[in-house]
């Protein structure tokens, strides 16, 4: 009896944990603490040993997985991180924001203005400089730390807030996508890639033939999907394209549709694999690519009048809010959009400023950008972390001075908020 009661224990608490890693703030929270948790070792007397750990290789050369931990974290890891990513966009296309081009261009042309102002501005500060390649770096949006932001300070904001937010950061994590795959991919080599439309085809089949066997059994997408799914991303590794993109495709060849009253099969899947991710892939990439000697004197002083540095701090702090609130008035100003009436335009504007939270995207676009150029990277590194902690620390506290308005503004209205009508 004593056995199984402490079986039952042990079960109680894996589930109450897994529940726990669903939550959007706790996600959050693990990612900093992988983040600081790298910077302290890294400017510790234990740095010799976490850089070493970075650079262990580990895998099978012959078919081209001879990879460094940091790169396993990386291109392997981070693909559960894109999966998820798959999964949002599909959903929200099939049934979610993106479906109505109504409901859609406000956030979309603000996501595209996000991207475009960050970029141009980085790309002026670095015009014909060694560190031109990584335009794309402040051109991304965390958004599991965006929203972990919001979740935390923001219980009050108008609903339509968040899913602004959330439709803005999915098109640009699309467009980092994008960027990943056609920027920062020297060479394709064709044969593999070829190949690997085999398996993913495979993989789309199955899901939706048996969709409801696989969301209703937990263990058959473990025992059937994911071997396949990782021939996938085995097969994109190799053709040179950025691994992460498998993620994404594996992702959108989920049903999001039920054929029942049960969820749907990209739901269930969601839901299941977001603790994987926010809890393990997520917050090891942080950790692995967070951890950067931040030294003082002269070498300080060369990191805060980099070119790089100052490009991806101004990009991120300013061009990123710039970007968004611009692309937004000029839509509602000539188009027949409108935002949603309980939302202002000082929620848009902190909310444009926690779009400037890079981080673990802007982390993994650095390392593309700067390959074998440590000290680049490093100058790149320690922007994308002093922009995003500025960023959350700033927009938090707009949003909560904002959250305390709608407040008592709900308070006036005995709690009620009027529906609206857009």
């Amino acid at each position: 009896m004593p056995i199984r009661t402490v079986e039952r224990a042990s079960v109680a608490a894996t589930r109450r944990a897994v529940e726990v890693l669903r939550t959007e703030s706790v996600g959050g929270l693990i990612l900093v603490g992988a983040a600081i948790a790298a910077l302290f070792l890294a400017n510790s007397p234990w740095s010799e040993g976490y850089y070493s750990l970075r650079k262990t290789r580990i895998g099978y050369e012959p078919w081209h997985l001879d990879l460094t931990v940091g790169a396993w974290a990386a291109d392997g890891l981070l693909a559960i991180f894109f999966f998820l990513v798959g999964l949002e966009l599909k959903r929200e296309i099939v049934i979610g924001q993106l479906r109505s081009a109504r409901a859609a261009l406000v956030p979309v042309v603000a996501a595209i203005g996000g991207v475009v102002v960050p970029a141009a501005i980085y790309f002026g500060i670095n015009r014909g400089a060694v560190g031109a390649d990584g335009w794309a770096i402040p051109t991304a949006t965390d958004i599991a730390f965006a929203v972990a932001v919001l979740a935390v300070v923001g219980s009050r904001l108008p609903v339509a807030l968040r899913l602004f937010l959330l439709t803005l950061a999915v098109v640009d994590d699309l467009i980092a996508i994008l960027i990943i795959a056609v920027a920062y991919t020297d060479q394709v080599h064709a044969t593999p890639l070829i190949f690997s439309v085999v398996p993913l085809a495979v993989f789309a089949v199955l899901a939706h033939r048996y969709a409801d066997w696989l969301a209703r059994t937990a263990w058959a997408a473990w025992a059937v999907l994911l071997p396949i799914g990782i021939a996938v991303w085995g097969l994109v590794h190799a053709s040179g394209i950025h691994a992460t993109i498998a993620g994404v495709l594996l992702g959108f060849a989920i049903p999001v549709r039920s054929s029942g009253a049960e969820p749907g099969m990209s739901e269930q899947f969601e839901h299941r694999f977001r603790p994987l991710s926010a809890g393990l892939a997520v917050p090891v990439f942080a950790f692995m690519a967070a951890g950067v000697t931040v030294a003082g004197g002269s070498a300080l002083r060369d990191t805060v009048t980099d070119p790089i540095a100052i490009g991806v701090v101004v990009g991120l702090l300013i061009g990123k809010p710039l970007g968004i609130l611009g692309a937004t008035w000029l839509t509602v100003r000539f188009t027949r959009s409108e935002l949603d009436p309980r939302v202002r335009w000082a929620d848009l504007a902190a909310v444009s400023l926690l779009a400037g939270i890079g981080f673990t995207v802007s982390l993994l676009v650095a390392e593309l950008s700067f390959p074998g150029r440590a000290e680049s990277l490093d100058h790149a590194k320690v922007a994308i972390l002093v922009a995003s902690t500025v960023a959350a620390l700033v927009a938090g506290s707009l949003l909560a001075f904002r959250n305390r308005k709608h407040d008592r503004s709900a308070s006036g209205n005995n709690g009620v908020q009027v529906p609206s009508l857009n």
